[in-house]
């Protein structure tokens, strides 16, 4: 999601983002330490700050512009805030930002690091105008407090180091000692390729802010991850001088991503083995019908002594009508694996034919009665087979499930219908429902309910994955008679 459009969501719910913003616990410490009335600093600060921040991403102000910021800080220092509780005050605006963003399941990193850059620049004004009014004990400690705690370095023209935070000491495992007067390419990891670098010195060399993720080598040979802003500092002709560099430390973040990329390839992989087992099942009838056709040529010239042209070109049809069916299964299947660019707009009620189809022969082999009731159908604008890999997903859980406990009369019902928000699937089967202790981890990475131990764990996780990240919407279940439902809510145009 663009800034522009999540800044118009903001707009239209400030009071979620402004209750993020409020309730933070670090920020009410601030407020009940120094007996700033909540209510007050709503009316008189946070309103007028959410604007301003979605006046900026619209273009309607520029950052360092607010009347109401220069208040703020006039009453903030009046209270005997402290510059280091400034910064927690104003990060905990910027979280508030963030978590709404994850409230709407919509985590985007380009989005927030378009957040974390407006607070950044904003923020430099606002620490200038306070710290113009604080005395210089104060700005010690902050100092301090930034040489603790913000991963930052300084180099000259030819990126020779000249400075460093003792952050950036520790996460790197080098003294000051030993990285001041180094080039900077000490900490550089060899699993970074040279373009990266060649992009970097480009983009500041001609004055501009470079940004990106670097993965760094540790001295001990381990490695941290971070999301570096390079600037290029100038002297008072306008000559660039140096660089100055700040960082996040992304480790954990990028060391998750991983973890997930991993499970995505074998999720990948798994419902590779599940299509190849399903195109053997629909492959085995017309296979036999083949097998049959061929082997009634020599039985009928046996019999009859002669085969007619009749006979022929009807065995040929035969034939050429099975080969024709497998050929088709087969463009379905590929069809199914191709990436899909862009979305298509599609009856929500064919989705489920489509994944039905997938299934028909495997349905009609283990006498599964399939019903599909439509109360409402919708149209939707998505990628199609996302969709369409989670429901034959929990198709094929259902099946397997039935099989398992030999449930004699099996049934699935899927239903369509649709409110002002949301096409509604709902997904019911016959299969004995899940035990109230597990049905609250069915959706979690590696998590499998089938005793044949042939389940890898891994279609629940990324059918919610696809349905809430991917398609904006959401997945639940929940067990009701003799069975369990599993809902999706699809996002209507």
């Amino acid at each position: 999601m663009e800034l522009v459009k999540f800044i118009e969501k903001v707009e239209k719910n400030r009071v979620a983002v402004i209750s993020h913003w409020i309730n933070n616990p670090t920020v009410v410490t601030i407020l009940h330490t120094y007996s700033i009335n909540k209510e007050y600093f709503i009316k008189e600060f946070a309103i007028s700050i959410l604007t301003y921040y979605a006046d900026i991403v619209k273009g309607k102000e520029e950052i360092g512009h607010c009347p109401n910021i220069d208040r703020l800080v006039d009453f903030l220092k009046f209270n005997s805030v402290k510059a280091h509780e400034l910064f927690l005050l104003c990060s905990g605006f910027k979280n508030a930002l963030v978590a709404y963003m994850f409230e709407l399941n919509v985590p985007n990193k380009e989005l927030e690091e378009d957040i974390n850059y407006i607070f950044e620049q904003n923020f430099a004004g606002v620490l200038k105008s306070f710290l113009d009014k604080e005395n210089s004990e104060d700005l010690k400690r902050l100092l301090v407090l930034s040489d603790k705690n913000i991963i930052m370095s300084s180099t000259d023209k030819e990126g020779i180091i000249t400075s460093v935070s003792q952050a950036f000491c520790e996460i790197s495992g080098y003294t000051k000692e030993e990285l001041i007067g180094q080039p900077h390419s000490i900490v550089r990891h060899p699993d970074m390729q040279a373009f990266v670098f060649e992009d970097m010195w480009e983009t500041i060399q001609n004055g501009q802010t470079w940004r990106g993720e670097i993965k760094n080598l540790k001295k001990d040979g381990g490695y941290y991850w971070i999301y570096a802003t390079i600037e290029p500092h100038y002297d008072h002709e306008g000559n660039i001088v140096g660089y100055d560099a700040l960082r996040q430390d992304i480790t954990s973040k990028k060391e998750l991503e991983e973890q997930q990329s991993i499970i995505v390839e074998q999720s990948k992989s798994a419902a590779m083995g599940e299509m190849i087992s399903m195109i053997a099942h629909q492959w085995r009838q017309p296979l036999q019908a083949v097998s049959i056709l061929v082997q009634k040529i020599p039985l009928t010239k046996m019999i009859e002594g002669e085969l007619s042209d009749e006979f022929i070109d009807k065995v040929v049809d035969d034939v050429s009508l099975q080969l024709n069916y497998m050929s088709k299964t087969i463009d379905d299947f590929r069809d199914f694996f191709k990436p899909e660019k862009a979305k298509q707009k599609i009856k929500c009620s064919e989705l489920t034919f489509k994944a039905q189809e997938f299934l028909n022969y495997m349905f009609k082999v283990d006498e599964i009665d399939f019903e599909t009731v439509i109360i409402q159908d919708a149209t939707l604008n998505l990628h199609v087979n996302e969709v369409v890999q989670v429901l034959i997903n929990i198709f094929k859980n259902a099946r397997d499930a039935m099989l398992e406990k030999e449930i004699q009369k099996r049934k699935i019902v899927v239903s369509h219908d649709f409110n002002d928000k949301y096409a509604i699937i709902e997904i019911q089967d016959n299969a004995g429902g899940i035990p109230s202790d597990i049905i609250a981890r069915i959706f979690d990475p590696y998590f499998s309910t089938k005793k044949s131990k042939n389940g890898t764990g891994l279609g629940l996780y990324m059918s919610k994955k696809i349905i809430e990240q991917y398609c904006l919407g959401k997945i639940s279940v929940r067990n009701k008679n003799d069975g369990v439902i599993f809902k999706i809510e699809l996002p209507l145009q």
